[in-house]
Order: C-alpha cells, then structure tokens, then sequence
C-alpha cells in the first residue's frame, strides 16, 4: 500500500508509459537545444518548439487510444502533471516578474518624463483604444455567431454549469485602487500596482527641483533596479522554447481531442472571430504608417507564448521586451499601455468570447434578439472588459458578466459542454489579448511620437542577438 501510494500520490509515474513521454520530452529539449547551437533565430526556434508540442501531444493521444475523457487515464494525468512541471513553471517564472517590472518601470516611466510629456493623454489613449478594440472585437463576434447560427437546434440536456458571483462595477472600480499596495502586489492587481507607482513616480517629479540631492538616491536606485529586473527578464525568456514544447502538449495530453470534436462549431467560430480580429488588428497598425507584416515578425514571440501558456498576465514581460526591442516603442509607454491592456480591454476574454457565449446561450434558449439586445450585449460586454485579470480561466467571469448583464443569467448551465473544453478555446482568446495590447501600445506611441521607426523595421533587431 506504501508503495502504491509513493508513485501514484508522491512521484505521479504508475505506467512506463509515463516514463517513456517523460524521457521523449527531455529529448524534445535536446533537438531544441539543438536549434540554439546553431544559431537559428529565437523567433524560429519559438516556431519550431510550437509544432514539436503539437505533434508530441497528439502522438500521446493516440497512443491513449484517443480517449474522450483523458482525466480517467491515470498515466495521461501523470504526463499532464510532470509536463506541467516544465511548462508552467517557466510561466511561474515569468509571473514573479511581472510586479516588480510593472512597479519599477512606471514609476521610471514618470521620472524620466521630459517637461512636454503628459501622463493624462497617455493614461486616456491607452484606455480608449483599448476599450475601442475590445468593442469592435464584441462586433465581430456577434456577427459571427448568428452567420454561424451557434446554438440554434441544439438540445442540451443534463448539465450543470455554474454562475460565477457577479461583482459590481462600482465595487470593481473600488477594487481596482491600492488601498494596501503590498496587498495588490501579492494579488497581481495590476492596476492598483500603476496607480501606487503613478503616485510615487508624480511625488519625485513634484520634489526634483527643490530635493534633488536628497531624492537623488532613489532615482538611481530605480534606474538600477529597472536594469536588474530587465537581465532576469532575459535570462528567463531564453527558456521560452522549451516551455511551449511543454505548455502545448499538455494541454492537448490533458484534454484530449475528443473533447475538441464535440463543440467543434464553436471552436472554429472563436477561432474565426480571432483570425477577423487579427486582420483589424494590421488594419489598425497599416493606419499608423507601419507595415503589418513586419509587425507579424517582430510580434512572433509572445503571440506564440501567449497561446500556449493561455496567461496574457504570465506573457506580459516577453509582452514588453519585444515592444520595446522589435517595434521601437519607447520604454514608458510600452510597459504602461501593455500592462494595462493585461487587465483591462481584452480582446478574446472580454470581447470575443463573451460575444459569441451570449449569441450561443440565447439561440439555445430559444430567445428573440432584436435591437435593443445587441445594443445591451455590445455596452455590457465594453464595460464589463474592466479589470479583467489576464490569468487563465478568468474568461469564465466575463461570461458570466455579460450573460447576467443581458438578462440570460438563469440559462449560464447551457454553457456548460463549451466550458468542458475552455483550454483550448483560451488559447486563441489569449493570443489575441496580447496582440490587442500590442497594437494598442504601438497605436498609443505613434500618436505621442513614441516610437523609433528604424527599430520597427529593423530586421537583424537587437533582441535576436541578445537572445541567440
């Protein structure tokens, strides 16, 4: 009995088959190794660790036997856990950068401010465009939820879903400020992190003239602090290749494809609303002047990690890097404009999916949508984009959101066969989460002129060789 429990509670290895995908991802690492020996450019080697995760996770599931519940497959949950080791580790590695990189860069962002810079417009465009794309990410997944008549004939019966506890937008607000800033730090709020660091950054700038030699310090402790913080950044990105051989095959180990086939419409429907609202995307960068392809390669890295780690949160330091070091966007408004747009304004959580779940919901339940319902869905779902966590799962609370806003709360148990499979429609969801962001922060530079021109079109770009 001792034995028993020690590898199948303890170590998690019951099956040599366990052992042996084990063994056969370590040796994906080496092949990707490989690829680093030989130069071949991060963005590839990034590229190439997303196909080998593919791959890897479906010959697991063949191996299963294609399993249509692989949570009752023992040895397919042990894989899932020890892949899990890998790749979400590297994500917690990421996530214990992101306050104090958030923190140390606004307040930076502040200091550095020259006499002609103005926080409000940023603060304002920032907000704005963000909100705007979250909008017309809502559009278009209305749209394509009645062309493809989701839910319509659908019978559903004996499941169970449950509601998520709706918060009130003053409240969320309320909780948005840092009442107890060491507080929001250990809870990742985001936007109570901007907010302290605004104030403290504004309370330096204010003293400068006449404390200079005594507030001095502080300044270069930042500035130190900022190019501490930045190395380890670095240092833990260079890992990202073997986290998505990882990320990717687990979530394909731990749901199965079986489980992808069952709600099939509305997997390509989210996926079509995400390709639609990536082509607006390049529309929106084409309009600043920009070629978008260029910004297709300059963006391949934390697209790719954002769809395989499923955190737009945990993706939020590679989010920035690349911001600054492949589409030339100035330190400030990179950090500022993308972190925001890790809370607030998503894209695929708080547009899309909501969108096409409320369209679902209804044509299952049988309820008339005229005008006045498209006009509450599209004011409810820009509202509730609000303070939006950028972790996974939390697309759940958009749901239920917009669901109850729209007065279809009661009908939320519907939802329950899409929710079974929510991983793999949060990977589309939080690739485009980043890529609104980004667009947002290089739409927000460019109207500041914040942004170097010649670093966005620079194809041998500093990153690469930093990184190779």
């Amino acid at each position: 009995m001792g034995e028993s429990s020690f590898l199948s509670q303890f170590l998690m290895i019951t099956d040599i088959k366990t052992v042996i995908f084990i063994g056969v991802l370590l040796l994906t690492f080496v092949i990707v190794k490989q690829f680093e020996k030989k130069k071949v450019k991060f963005s590839t080697r990034t590229i190439y660790a997303t196909l080998i995760g593919l791959a890897l996770g479906v010959v697991i599931q063949l191996v299963a036997g294609l399993p249509e519940d692989p949570s009752q497959v023992v040895w397919l949950q042990e894989v899932s856990k020890w892949f899990g080791l890998f790749g979400y580790g590297f994500m917690d590695l990421l996530k214990m950068l992101v306050v104090p990189m958030v923190f140390v860069s606004i307040i930076r962002v502040i200091i550095n401010m020259k006499e002609g810079d103005n926080l409000k417009a940023l603060t304002f465009r920032s907000i704005g465009m963000l909100l705007a794309t979250t909008a017309l990410a809502a559009i278009i997944g209305i749209v394509v939820g009645n062309v493809m008549q989701l839910g319509v004939g659908t019978q559903v019966s004996g499941i169970e879903a449950e509601i998520r506890e709706i918060t009130p937008l003053v409240d969320t607000i309320r909780g948005l400020l840092p009442s107890n800033p060491v507080n929001s730090m250990a809870e990742g709020n985001i936007v109570a992190i901007i907010i302290f660091a605004t104030f403290i950054g504004l309370s330096v700038n204010k003293l400068k003239k006449k404390y200079m030699d005594i507030i001095k310090p502080f300044i270069d402790l930042v500035e130190a602090f900022y190019k501490i913080i930045v190395s380890v950044a670095m240092t833990v990105i260079k890992f990202m290749p073997y986290a998505v051989v990882a990320l990717l095959a687990n979530t394909i180990t731990a749901r199965g494809l079986a489980s992808m086939l069952s709600v099939v419409q509305f997997i390509a429907a989210l996926y079509i609303s995400t390709a639609l609202l990536f082509v607006v995307h390049l529309v929106i960068i084409t309009l600043n002047g920009l070629n978008p392809i260029t910004y297709i390669k300059n963006a391949a890295e934390p697209l790719l990690l954002a769809f395989t780690s499923r955190s737009s949160l945990g993706t939020l330091p590679v989010t920035i890097d690349t911001l600054v070091k492949n589409q030339g966007v100035e330190e400030g408004v990179a950090s500022f404009t993308a972190s925001l747009g890790a809370n607030m304004g998503m894209n695929g959580c708080a547009g899309i999916y909501p969108a096409l779940m409320a369209i679902t919901i209804a044509n299952m339940a049988g309820i008339d949508k005229d005008i006045s319902f498209y006009v509450m869905l599209l004011v409810v779902i820009t509202i509730s984009s609000l303070g939006i966590a950028g972790l996974p799962g939390t697309a759940t609370m958009a749901v239920s959101v917009v669901v109850s806003g729209v007065g279809l709360g009661s009908y939320f148990p519907l939802a329950g066969g899409i929710l079974a499979i929510d991983p793999i429609l949060d990977m589309g969801r939080t690739m485009i989460n980043v890529n609104g962001a980004s667009a947002t922060a290089i739409t927000v530079a460019n109207s500041l002129g914040k942004i170097d021109k010649d670093i966005y079109s620079n194809k041998d770009n500093k990153k690469e060789k930093d990184i190779a």
